[in-house]
This record gives structure tokens, C-alpha cells and sequence, in this order.
């Protein structure tokens, strides 16, 4: 038998990005017109990393991606496993990347990986890295050390778990990181290696609707709070804040919160960038010891943006406040 019959099977489903944009005559800038074909046959050595199945799902920027996208994309990957494949990647834009891989990972519940990835370049620049980052991500979904980690993001041969990475630079090739943890592998020689193990987190069920809204707000210097009883009036099911330092709030927007938590569940994170919130330092109005005395719950190491995305996948599933808080403390540590 020879070596091809021994590739694993890798499914590449592209829903555009900058990975995917060209420029086309008599138009400005670049927008997504590379499918998964066009991307594949594009990156030296891609096919003799793996037999490739190739699937363009969409062709849109990532900040147009919708929550339909993700849970059809998460079907469609589901699919690809159950036909044979031994993994699964994703090619999408970057400004969304961190949301989108880690709300999938809320979700997928199989044993093979599914890999994110995208590029800061478009292909038309110089030192466009799609191509390596494709291969890179290729690479990562098939090798077996991959398995039961959950959804991953690959750039720049970093390997990151869905709810430590973060995008920290708007243009730079190295713009994605792991604040405080760092990646849990990288790409070397063609090769992942693992730097720690993945720590199991619960996943949830599909939701048979996702409707409920939460409220993300960012918590600012003498900002207004009456933007807190405008979202519960207007029907948001829930509210994030990323609050200043390790999860604090002022003292006006602390009292509208406490008001807005009788009604919908309040999340507090920091808006700071790297590390947890704290839970028992601070005493004075406005503070964690006050917040979570009055039910409010503390983010941990969550970044307000996935906490959101926590908080509003547990409403779609009917989580209520200790199911909700017992699925925080799992994902936010």
C-alpha cells in the first residue's frame, strides 16, 4: 500500500475573511472572492499533508458572521466527522476569530479537532501568511495529540485554545496571543507539539433557537448607567460588563446593576486585557465582595466578549443562575 493511502482525511470548510480577498478591476481595497479550492491549491504542500475535502461555505467577513453561520458551520463540521474525517478546519476573517472559535467550542463535543485559522494579509501583499497558517492549521487537525482538545486557533504557528486566545494587534502577522497562559502548542517542522494538557470543560447541546440577547458594556470613566435599564426594558436577557480593573464598577453603575440582576443575570469581567477578575480584595461599593453579595457574577479569566457568548448560549439552553454560575466556574478558570 502506498504512503497516500495513509493520509488522514481533513475537511477545510472557508467562510472568507482576508485569507480570501483579492482585489478585482475598478474596485477599491480587496473583498472575498478565493473559495476553499482556489485557497488549497494555493499552499505548496497542503496536498501531501493530507487528503483534502473541500467546502466553500460562504464568502463574507468576519464581522458579518452570525450566529446562523456558526451553527450551521458546527453541523456541517459534525457531518464531515461522521462521514470519516479525522478533523476539521475552518478559514475565516480575524476581527471575529477569538468569538467565533470559542463559541464553537461551546458546542463541539467530538473527540477530533476543529482548528481555526486566518491570516493578518491578504494574498495579494507582501509576506502574505494565509498559506503557511493553512498549512500550519492542516498540520494541527491532523495529527492525533490533537484529539480532545476542543476547538483550536492556529496563526503563525501558534496553537491557542479557543477561550484563552485573543486577537491584540490590528495588523501585525503576530496579532494573535494567549494573554498570561500563551499557546498550548506550536507548529514546528510541520509537526504540533504540545506544550500542557487541555483541561475537559463541559459542552453544551445545540439550542433549538438562539434568540435571547445580551447586553456587552463596556464600563468607562463617569459613563451613564441608564443604558442598563434601557437593555432590560428592551428586552436583553442578560448583561457583561468588562469592568475596570479585576472587576469593579462605580458606584451609580453598580446601583443600576444591582437593580438589572433581580431581573436578568449580571456577569462582571475587567476590561483590561490579561488576567481574573478577583472575588474577595476589595470591600468597598461598586467592588466584587459588594457585587457578588447582591448576585452578580465574576467573569474569572473570561474576556468580556466570550463571557457574552457564555452567558447567552447558557439562556438559549434555559440555564438557570446556579446552572449558569456552575458553567461560568468551569469555563472561566
Amino acid at each position: 500500500m502506498s504512503n497516500i493511502d495513509h493520509k488522514p482525511i481533513i475537511s477545510i470548510g472557508a467562510l472568507g475573511g482576508t485569507i480570501s480577498m483579492t482585489g478585482t478591476p475598478g474596485s477599491q481595497g480587496v473583498s472575498s472572492n478565493l473559495g476553499a479550492e482556489e485557497l488549497a491549491r494555493s499552499v505548496p504542500g497542503l496536498a501531501q499533508a493530507a487528503t483534502l475535502q473541500l467546502h466553500t461555505l460562504a464568502r463574507i467577513a468576519s464581522g458579518s458572521i452570525r450566529f446562523q453561520h456558526l451553527f450551521d458551520t458546527l453541523a456541517w463540521a459534525g457531518q464531515q466527522i461522521d462521514q470519516g474525517a479525522q478533523g476539521v478546519v475552518v478559514t475565516q476573517g480575524t476581527d471575529t476569530l477569538e468569538e467565533t472559535a470559542f463559541l464553537l467550542d461551546l458546542f463541539w463535543n467530538r473527540h477530533q479537532p476543529l482548528v481555526l485559522m486566518g491570516a493578518m494579509r491578504n494574498p495579494q501583499m507582501p509576506g502574505a501568511d494565509g498559506s503557511a497558517n493553512l498549512l500550519a492549521a492542516v498540520q494541527v487537525a491532523a495529527d492525533d495529540n490533537s484529539c480532545d482538545r476542543g476547538v483550536l486557533v492556529v496563526m503563525n504557528d501558534d496553537i491557542h485554545e479557543a477561550r484563552r486566545v485573543r486577537k491584540m494587534h490590528t495588523t501585525h502577522v503576530d496579532a494573535f496571543v494567549s494573554p498570561v497562559f500563551g499557546p498550548v502548542g506550536v507548529v514546528v517542522e510541520g509537526r504540533p507539539q504540545y506544550l500542557r494538557d487541555t483541561q475537559q470543560r463541559p459542552r453544551l447541546p445545540v439550542p433549538p433557537a438562539y434568540k435571547h440577547k445580551v447586553l456587552l458594556l463596556e464600563h468607562s470613566l463617569d459613563d451613564d448607567p441608564d443604558i442598563v435599564s434601557y437593555a432590560v426594558s428592551a428586552g436583553y436577557a442578560g448583561i457583561v460588563v468588562a469592568g475596570f480593573g479585576s472587576g469593579h464598577a462605580s458606584e451609580s453603575l453598580r446601583d443600576a446593576l444591582v437593580t438589572a440582576v433581580a431581573q436578568v443575570p449580571v456577569i462582571m469581567c475587567s476590561r483590561t486585557g490579561a488576567g481574573s477578575t478577583t472575588t474577595a480584595v476589595y470591600g468597598y461599593k461598586g467592588a466584587e465582595i459588594d457585587l457578588q453579595q447582591h448576585g452578580i457574577l465574576m467573569g474569572g479569566w473570561l474576556c468580556p466578549r466570550k463571557a457574552r457568548l457564555l452567558l447567552a448560549a447558557a439562556l438559549w439552553n434555559g440555564l438557570g443562575r446556579d446552572a449558569l454560575a456552575s458553567l461560568l466556574a468551569a469555563w472561566s478558570v
